[in-house]
């Protein structure tokens, strides 16, 4: 029955009913968001949220029962399992915010879409890259802090007066967000040179580094991908080796 129970959980059509739920659910609570509508039919939105929550709870339930202790194999059931578990908190006065975060279901999606989870797994395993990149950046960032508030606080205190005031200006320019008309040609008309610093800090930063990290994301994606096919092809090859184990022990006992 375990088997059987297994078997069906895993059927497509079955992760499909569980991402029209997930969107239909995600969709709901859109709605309580609106006091118009939820004065109009707050009882009923209220009902089809706790329909929604009633199925995804059947669903772990059977996984648990299904699987057994090889349920808590899997991270992405520990994911979904957590989610569900925030949703099931008390409405009490001090978990308010958890019940806010029953939005968080959306992010079971996550766990049914096998690309999207590939894409997951791949940022996951870029991270410690990552971190070497970050750290560089961090690095750049606060020597390009302390030059511009050295050359630029005096005569632009609001922009670069301060280490931090100068990092966040420095984090603007980074993203592109107004930095030429907003910051660099207005510190340009007191100091003409500034485009100097400023031209090699945004093509180190939003360009070099940053591509960094894309590439990074990328590879991992990639060697995501790949152990994927090769753990597809490893399940595969086991199951002909069976297959044949069963046919040649069939025809044994046949002679």
């Amino acid at each position: 029955m375990r088997a059987a129970l297994s078997e069906f959980l895993d059927r497509p059509v079955v992760g499909n009913i569980i991402m029209g739920v997930i969107l239909f659910n995600a969709a709901i609570l859109g709605l309580e968001t609106s006091p118009d509508v939820m004065a109009s039919a707050g009882g009923l939105i209220t009902a089809l949220d706790q329909i929604c929550l009633g199925i995804f709870v059947v669903e772990i339930c059977a996984k648990l029962f299904a699987r057994g202790t090889a349920f808590f194999r899997s991270p992405w059931n520990w994911f979904d399992a957590l989610i569900i578990g925030i949703s099931l908190s008390p409405a009490g006065a001090g978990l308010s915010v958890l019940r806010a975060l029953r939005i968080l279901r959306l992010l079971r999606v996550v766990s049914v879409v096998p690309s999207l989870r590939r894409v997951v797994e791949a940022f996951i395993l870029a991270l410690p890259g990552m971190a070497s990149v970050f750290l560089l950046t961090g690095i750049i960032f606060y020597i390009g802090a302390v030059i511009a508030t050295k050359l630029y606080g005096p005569t632009f205190p609001e922009w670069f007066g301060t280490l931090g005031g100068s990092l966040y200006s420095l984090f603007q320019v980074m993203t592109l967000e107004s930095w030429s008309m907003g910051i660099v040609r207005p510190v340009m008309e007191q100091h003409p040179m500034a485009w100097l610093f400023f031209v090699p800090f945004i093509l180190v930063t939003a360009f070099a580094v940053m591509n960094l990290v894309v590439g990074l994301i990328v590879n991992s994606m990639q060697d995501a991908h790949a152990e994927e096919t090769n753990a597809a092809t490893d399940e595969y090859r086991e199951e002909m080796f069976a297959r044949l184990e069963r046919i040649e022990k069939a025809l044994q006992a046949r002679d």
